[in-house]
């Protein structure tokens, strides 16, 4: 728990103790993570979600529930906090150590795609992003933007920004960091109603949910483990729109291969997920990204 403070290693407890009472931060992040889920679905439309207005809609909605979150950080937060605090500072917008949170975490987790990256490579796909014509046409793409842009953007400040900060006030980091990919995997689980509408079988989508609440909730532990090791909301946010660009490793494409590539890529597979591994907690350092919030001293 976050109230097991030492005085000596955290100046803030000097002050007073940081605490709030689990009821108060779960709670509070488990309302969030409705409304969020709910402001999906108050339009009354039978469209599916790439159609236009279905986007827009939805746009807007996550919009108005990036307004309304905040105010649950300040209206709840310890008032300690903010003795030596902002608002905005606890929810990771932080000028200091800003270039390396919008960087190393990027380049941690190429390497972490060092396999997906190494077949791009290998079929030419990357020659299309020294296309002008390929960014024109996908920022003019409502399915693009969303992808890349605001789904990062609002559940990144959703689900880590307004809700981590709550939750350190309560637990650890190690615990913490837990919490909140829970919420995340189990805010995907919307779209068992999309897929069932659609009329896909019963079987194939508790299947495929199953599987994308699994993922979703792996990648929200290390989206949750950036955000308290940099105390930035950026780092999350562009590994974030990186991870939706990239999508699930295609395994199935490396085993099409032939012998000599099939190996040359399980190999690049391997030793992507091996450096990540190594490299992980150096290039989180906190030092790096100048972290002393409140939760700093535990990690």
């Amino acid at each position: 728990m976050a109230s097991d403070m030492d005085p000596e290693q955290n100046p803030t407890a000097v002050e007073g103790i940081i605490y709030l009472s689990p009821f108060v931060s779960v709670g509070a992040c488990f309302v969030i993570s409705v409304i969020y889920v709910a402001s999906l679905y108050i339009w009354n439309t039978k469209h599916d979600r790439d159609h236009p207005s279905t986007i827009k809609r939805r746009f807007f909605s996550v919009f108005v529930v990036m307004l309304v979150a905040p105010f649950f950080v300040l209206a709840l937060s310890s008032k300690q906090v903010f003795e030596r605090y902002s608002l905005w500072e606890i929810m990771g917008f932080r000028r200091e150590g800003l270039f390396t949170a919008a960087s190393i975490p990027l380049l941690l987790t190429m390497v972490l795609f060092l396999g997906p990256l190494s077949v791009q490579l290998s079929s030419g796909v990357w020659r299309i992003y020294s296309e002008p014509m390929y960014w024109m046409n996908a920022v003019h793409s409502l399915v693009w933007l969303r992808n890349h842009f605001v789904a990062p953007l609002s559940e990144e400040f959703t689900f880590r920004a307004c809700m981590l900060p709550l939750l350190l006030q309560t637990f650890r980091p190690s615990v913490a960091m837990l919490i909140t990919p829970l919420l995340f995997g189990l805010a995907h689980l919307h779209h068992i109603k999309e897929r069932l509408q659609n009329g896909r079988p019963l079987r194939e989508v508790l299947i495929v949910s199953f599987f994308q609440f699994f993922y979703t909730t792996i990648f929200g532990i290390y989206s949750a483990y950036l955000f308290v090791r940099s105390g930035h909301f950026l780092a999350p946010f562009i590994v974030h729109a990186f991870c939706n660009h990239m999508g699930f490793p295609d395994v199935q494409e490396v085993l099409s291969q032939g012998d000599h590539k099939k190996y040359i890529f399980i190999g690049t597979y391997v030793l992507g997920l091996v450096g990540w591994i190594v490299f992980l907690p150096t290039l989180t350092t906190p030092g790096w990204y100048a972290n002393n919030l409140f939760w700093g001293w535990q990690l």
